[in-house]
């Protein structure tokens, strides 16, 4: 358990977008940075999702339903344990966010978005995974930006971004033995 400093009650910090954003990369250094666990929505889909996205079809509401819940109940259960965590999770519209935030004062949504160009050849790059460049156009067109989101363009370097984070939300660096953990240059 990662309980969060005494002047901080637990919260999650969701970083969302589309996929090739970076939410990955992006949630694992910031929680590395912060001390925390980290949790990725893809080890959440089952195994139903994992094979219609592997064959190139977009999943639809009824899919998400069980994925959202499992995350949602992972995220309730951090929270109830005083355990503070950093989730990456596409959470592209507005009623799956809803879905995932029982508590929303204490869970804080990052956007990172960037071009369709961009993107497409992120994810032409990605060799091993279930996500297919051809899915990029269906979950544009089904991304809801939220309003309360810190957005931040993915073209920055993801050092920079975890930095943009930190600030944004004063959150502290872990600290060790030999004292805070150095800021990413940018």
């Amino acid at each position: 358990m990662h309980p969060p400093p005494a002047s901080r009650p637990a919260e999650v910090i969701l970083v969302m977008g589309v996929a090739g954003s970076g939410k990955t990369t992006v949630g694992r250094a910031l929680a590395a940075a912060l001390g925390w666990p980290f949790a990725d929505a893809d080890d959440f889909h089952p195994p139903a999702n994992v094979a219609k996205m592997s064959a190139g079809r977009p999943l639809d509401d009824a899919d998400r339903a069980p994925w959202l819940a499992a995350l949602r109940a992972d995220i309730d259960a951090r929270l109830a344990r005083h355990e503070s965590a950093v989730v990456a999770c596409s959470a592209l519209k507005a009623s799956y966010r809803t879905q995932l935030a029982a508590d929303h004062a204490r869970i804080r949504f990052v956007l990172l978005h960037g071009s369709r160009e961009l993107l497409h050849a992120r994810l032409a790059r990605r060799r091993g995974h279930f996500m297919r460049p051809e899915m990029l156009d269906s979950q544009l067109a089904a991304l809801e930006p939220p309003a309360d989101a810190l957005a931040l363009e993915i073209s920055l370097a993801p050092a920079v971004l975890v930095a943009k984070i930190l600030t944004a939300f004063s959150l502290p660096r872990k600290t060790s033995p030999a004292g805070p953990t150095p800021a990413p240059q940018p």
